[in-house]
């Protein structure tokens, strides 16, 4: 198995709709950014499959290693190998690809945010960084793109937030933030037990309408000049759109004892048709 066979696996077995996006991409970007994907798998998964918070933290300090090896053309892990032709291809800043790991790290030091200021910089960390790496493989002529590109990494990360309640109080994990409990008269003991009510589903249509106008300000944001360019991001923004759409459609106070997700099909009929005929948002 080759390198970029091996991030070809990971990023299939995601089932993610990044993924699905991926194939309207020509070769190079389209093998870029499976590769960026597959890392930030990687890294994911050892806050989310790693039990052990020292084996977690240590496996994280192997993965800045492997990042520093990286820049300095002696990167050892296949994902990194696979990364190593992209990274001076499209300019990608290694203090972009540290966050990422520094915001799977405060998984491990972060148990709540107390302010969805608090939230947002997480949210930079996993996503944000990773819309704006994107931006810099599908390419830009202007750099207000790197805003918008930013800006909807921050509502992708918001909809998974919505969507992964359940999940995440699973695995002893909230991501809501403290005042917003507060303010719905949410105890957060009773998402951690899983117990659906309607403050907690007036709470999560709240957390709805936010990342819509995430999406919203990430649209006005990007430059007409580079729309085209950044088609693959608003293939994204349609398909994370349309499950924020069905989450409120169904009950978003189900998130706590179901995870919604889009079939497929739909996935890529969505990505077709914003792809062949653009993005409203």
């Amino acid at each position: 198995m080759t390198p970029q066979q091996y991030c070809e696996d990971k990023a299939a077995k995601s089932g993610s709709s990044f993924y699905a996006s991926f194939r309207y991409l020509p070769p190079a970007q389209r093998d870029a950014m499976v590769a960026l994907y597959a890392f930030c798998r990687e890294v994911d998964d050892v806050v989310d499959e790693i039990h052990d918070d020292n084996v977690a933290r240590t496996t994280l300090a192997w993965w800045r290693s492997e990042l520093a090896a990286l820049y300095h053309g002696t990167p050892s892990h296949p994902v990194m190998l696979a990364l190593k032709p992209h990274v001076a291809r499209f300019e990608l800043p290694q203090a972009w690809l540290a966050e990422i790991i520094d915001g799977m790290q405060m998984d491990l030091d972060v148990p709540r945010y107390n302010r969805f200021a608090d939230l947002q910089l997480y949210c930079h960390r996993v996503a944000g960084v990773v819309g704006q790496l994107s931006a810099q493989i599908f390419g830009y002529t202007d750099r207000a793109t790197l805003k918008y590109a930013h800006e909807l990494g921050l509502a992708f990360q918001l909809t998974n937030i919505i969507r992964d309640v359940g999940e995440d109080a699973r695995r002893g994990r909230l991501y809501l933030p403290v005042e917003d409990l507060q303010r719905f008269g949410v105890p957060a003991s009773e998402v951690l037990a899983y117990r659906e009510s309607p403050q907690f589903e007036a709470l999560m249509r709240f957390q709805i309408e936010r990342a819509h106008q995430h999406y919203r300000k990430a649209w006005d944001l990007l430059p007409a000049a580079d729309r085209k360019a950044q088609r693959i991001g608003l293939v994204m923004a349609a398909i994370y759109r349309a499950t924020l759409d069905e989450i409120a459609l169904d009950g978003p106070g189900k998130v706590l004892n179901q995870r919604l997700s889009l079939s497929p099909g739909r996935k890529l009929w969505l990505a077709w048709k914003t792809w062949t005929f653009g993005y409203k948002p």
